[in-house]
């Protein structure tokens, strides 16, 4: 099939920006669903020793991908301990 492709591309040449864009945005939404998988604090992986691991996030935790207007750094706590 590797093969295939290489002619293809060989003989058609106006195909190498559109496997490049699809290979990127393939890859960026991989790597975007292995960070929502990894780092959101609503997936719990290991229910045993951390079951909820939501409330053990500081006020000063960023778990958002973009912030526009929100300083971390300044946030006070404002919910209660449980």
């Amino acid at each position: 099939m590797l093969s295939t492709v290489s002619k293809q591309l060989r003989n058609h040449p106006a195909l190498i920006p559109l496997f490049i864009f699809i290979g990127g945005g393939a890859t960026m939404s991989m790597m975007y669903l292995a960070r929502l998988a990894l780092r959101n604090p609503d997936v719990s992986w290991d229910r045993k020793n951390n079951p909820e691991p939501w409330n053990k996030l500081g006020p000063n935790d960023q778990y958002k991908f973009y912030a526009v207007n929100t300083n971390y750094d300044k946030l006070e706590k404002n919910r209660p301990d449980y």
